[in-house]
């Protein structure tokens, strides 16, 4: 297109001018403005990196809020009437918009609502008064699993719009759960409830780097030819050139990137020119170490120094050297080279962040979180390793598709350069990838197949899919079912199947996960196999986010399991499947479980119940590690073992939440209360019988716990008795530490006392009692605590009531009564328990014991 017949922001309304802060749209922005904001089309768009399609999203934003623009030019806002849903693969670019949209669209009332694992909590109703609602596509499908059928369904008849950014996500193992919301939006959309409602005819416009399928997410889409826009690298506002080197492997992948840092520097030589260079390094150490490497190369030049230009360059990096608060940047700065990630100081990351803009430091290191945030173009981008170090996961993974395009389009600096170049290291068996990743060759396939069961739970317990027939239909809604056709061996067809055979195989592979969730109790089915129901493992299932093979280990566990047998549980799960048990760590985890010092709860044992002196499996690797943590003093401080550490506790936490309401279902007395116990250690990492308690508090780490213990502070009573003064003196903190720590009991719930009396009942056989909660005080906090009353028979192992409470507001004094069953001759002895979701021994034990004639009623009070 050209430059005349760019399209000028006068085009839009006068009240949406001040969106951009430019005053034509680029070529590629002006060729889709009839589509965007002209129409309410479905659109797919297909186009380099940095090409301006952040726009796009924005126009078709605004298209929706001219809805309520009235004749005369007013802006008359119904808030949440008609909502916008931002999906973005990562939490860093849902960040980056949110900050972007609430500066531009906030101003005039619309409400933008971030949906990540960092967003802390939200209500019902922020999401339903919100207007713009970005999120990632886990995320969102977590968040509207479980809440359609409680009330959301308003929620979702209120979605005008689905902004997709980097829909190429779908080729990723992720990418099912992106597929899963969409198919999810159109079967819904089709509802006969629906119509009247904006979802009725919600418009989808998802964006995507270079793909050479477009059609087929266009045929998903149901985007019509005008919603159709391909564009190529003319459409960059720099020219790309490309390289891909392969090197060979090393004994692991931490060995191999290390090897990398050798040939970087003369990369840098051969390649950048003098110009800028961002090296992107999978962890802030490595970019440390690459930083380092580099300035010692630069070293040996002496004032020949190929990043030094000019006397006044030097002198200017000399004096930012000399302001630098972190030492070891100070000493790589006077070379020209520098790094930027986490956890440098927000001062110091401004500093670098001005020195590499203005070129004084022309070599940056960094971490791959900086292609999502900071704009800082270079002329070269060079990706040390297509491997990043997984946190969640405890391993090295290659990084997904979208954070590889993120970080080429770093490359080129427009107005300085006319060209730019990305260089990616990798290894030698990869490079085909990533050679067809940057030229645009790689097909987008679906990845929903291979985690169907979860995803067609989901939506029989939403009720989306009430039968087989509407089972089928929703796969029909999904990319899979278009890939099938296009690619049908990828997904085990045989090529050449014709279409009547493909909808028999759809029909198949439907029936043959009903019927496997049908056997598994998920779900049942009427006599035909038609009509399909949830049942309570299924939406538990469903609820937690779990695989379908977890739920089954949690089915299959014994009636009488003790706490020992669901951490073994938690260690087989699928959701820990990817901890791997290293060579190099077996020597510490055989120590720790021999357990000399007798530090461990449970150990792993042989066939004749000895301790085993060697580690044989992740599973068992898994029970060590969460066992030496639950100590609330591991011995293990290795930092890639305790990143596995911390993550098998917070996924196996999620897995023992899932067990306690399944147990609470089965009414399984013994396993509902270990499974409790198990969920709420694994969450503070801490067994109950821990002396380091303490350590739930806010801003009590192992070093003051050890303190506190010393002086004879172990429970929160004895803490809140203690002199705050001594308390500063014990772990060498200055004034008011001791008030602040006493202070942080603020965060408990609020202590609650509980009587139980007998009542008169006519009934022969039967007794009844009433229990009575009181709260004994008032904490005010800004979190909500919650508790679960569960009364059960011990020798029965049975549950006979049950109520979860939320603490800090029911009605106090609070009373229920429980009919007690006479379902045995001679002693019978019945528990009544208040278990708190989070904390562990807040307040001591309480006991009462009733007689009534030959049986025997014993209770206790638990925290």
């Amino acid at each position: 297109m050209d430059s005349y017949s760019l399209r000028p922001v006068s085009d839009l309304p006068e009240y949406f001018r001040s969106t951009f802060n430019f005053r034509y749209f680029n070529s590629l922005q002006s060729e889709c403005f009839p589509a965007c904001f002209l129409s309410d089309v479905n659109m797919v768009i297909s186009a380099p990196t940095g090409s301006g399609k952040t726009v796009l999203f924005e126009l078709c934003i605004l298209r929706l809020l001219s809805k309520f623009l009235s004749t005369d030019g007013r802006f008359l806002h119904i808030k949440g009437t008609l909502k916008t849903i931002y999906v973005a693969p990562s939490k860093a670019l849902v960040q980056e918009k949110l900050r972007d949209w609430n500066q531009k669209f906030g101003p005039w009332g619309i409400v933008c609502l971030e949906l990540t694992s960092d967003s802390g909590t939200y209500s019902r109703k922020d999401i339903q008064e919100a207007d713009v609602i970005l999120t990632t596509p886990e995320k969102f499908d977590a968040v509207t699993r479980y809440s359609i059928k409680d009330g959301s369904l308003s929620f979702f008849s209120d979605i005008a719009v689905l902004l997709i950014d980097e829909v190429h996500i779908l080729n990723d193992p992720r990418g099912a759960s992106l597929e899963a919301i969409v198919s999810r939006m159109k079967m819904l959309s089709c509802r006969p409830e629906m119509k009247p409602c904006p979802l009725a005819s919600i418009r989808f416009i998802a964006v995507s780097a270079t793909i050479p399928n477009l059609q087929d997410l266009a045929e998903w889409l149901m985007v019509p030819l005008p919603g159709m826009k391909r564009f190529g690298e003319e459409m960059r506002p720099v020219k790309l050139a490309t390289k891909v080197f392969g090197y060979a492997a090393a004994k692991n992948d931490f060995l191999f990137e290390k090897r990398l840092q050798n040939y970087i520097f003369d990369i840098i030589m051969q390649y950048s020119r003098g110009k800028s260079a961002l090296i992107f390094c999978s962890t802030r150490k490595g970019a440390q170490e690459a930083a380092h490497r580099i300035s010692q190369s630069a070293m040996t030049f002496g004032h020949s120094n190929p990043f030094m230009k000019t006397r006044e360059q030097h002198e200017r990096l000399r004096e930012a050297s000399s302001v630098c608060n972190d030492k070891q940047m100070q000493s790589y700065i006077g070379y020209g080279v520098g790094y930027h990630h986490g956890g440098l100081c927000l001062k110091d990351r401004n500093l670098v962040e001005n020195l590499f803009l203005s070129g004084d430091i022309q070599v940056l290191c960094t971490t791959n979180t900086l292609a999502q945030g900071i704009n800082l173009p270079a002329h070269t981008v060079v990706i040390k390793s297509t491997q990043h170090f997984n946190k969640e996961k405890g391993l090295y993974m290659e990084y997904d598709r979208s954070t590889i395009l993120q970080m080429c389009g770093r490359a080129g600096r427009p107005p300085f350069d006319d060209t730019g170049l990305v260089i990616i290291m990798t290894r030698r068996e990869t490079v085909h990838l990533y050679e067809n990743l940057l030229n645009g060759c790689e097909m987008v396939e679906s990845q929903l197949l291979g985690c169907m069961t979860e995803h067609l739970t989901a939506e029989i317990v939403q009720l989306t899919i009430p039968d087989i027939t509407r089972a089928i239909e929703w796969l029909k809604c999904s990319y899979l079912y278009v890939r099938m056709k296009k690619n049908p061996e990828n997904y085990g067809v045989k090529r050449g199947t014709c279409l009547d055979r493909m909808e028999t195989h759809m029909h198949e592979v439907c029936v043959r996960k009903v019927n496997e969730l049908s056997r598994t109790q998920m779900i049942e089915t009427d006599e035909d196999g038609f009509l399909l129901k949830p049942l309570e493992p299924g939406r538990l299932m469903t609820k937690y986010y779990l695989k379908f093979n977890t739920m089954k280990y949690i089915m299959q566990s014994d009636l009488n399991c003790s706490l020992e047998d669901l951490l073994h549980i938690v260690c087989r799960a699928e959701e820990l499947s990817w901890i791997q048990l290293r060579r190099n760590e077996k020597k510490l985890l055989n120590v720790i479980n021999m357990d000399k010092d007798g530090r461990l709860r449970f150990h792993i044992v042989g066939d004749k119940g000895k301790r085993k002196k060697r580690i044989q499996t992740r599973e068992e690797k898994i029970f060590v590690l969460a066992n030496d943590c639950l100590t609330g003093d591991p011995l293990i401080h290795d930092l890639s073992i305790s990143q596995d550490t911390n993550s098998a506790c917070s996924n196996g936490c999620r897995v023992a939440k899932c067990m306690k309401e399944y147990f609470i279902f089965k009414k399984n007395y013994k396993g509902a209360l270990n499974s409790m116990l198990l969920a709420k250690s694994l969450h503070q990492k801490l067994w109950d019988d821990s002396p380091f308690l303490l350590k739930q508090l806010p801003g009590i780490g192992m070093v003051t716990a050890k303190a506190l213990h010393s002086m004879g502070l172990i429970s929160f009573e004895t803490l809140a008795e203690a002199d705050p003064r001594k308390i500063e003196i014990v772990t060498g903190r200055k004034y008011p530490f001791g008030d602040h720590t006493k202070d942080s009991l603020q965060s408990l719930p609020p202590k609650v006392e509980m009587k139980i009396e007998e009542l008169e009942t006519p009934r022969q056989g039967k007794s009844k009692l009433t229990i009575t909660l009181t709260r004994l005080s008032h904490v005010q906090s800004v979190r909500w605590h919650y508790a679960d009353m569960v009364v059960g028979l011990e020798e029965d192992n049975r549950i006979i009531y049950h109520e979860k409470l939320r603490v800090d507001e029911f009605s106090s004094p609070y009373s229920t009564t429980v009919l007690l069953p006479n379902t045995r001759e001679g002693e019978l002895t019945v528990k009544a328990h208040l278990v708190f979701e989070e904390y562990s021994k807040i307040f001591p034990s309480k006991f009462y014991l009733v007689y009534f004639s030959s049986v025997e009623y014993y209770w206790i009070l638990m925290w």
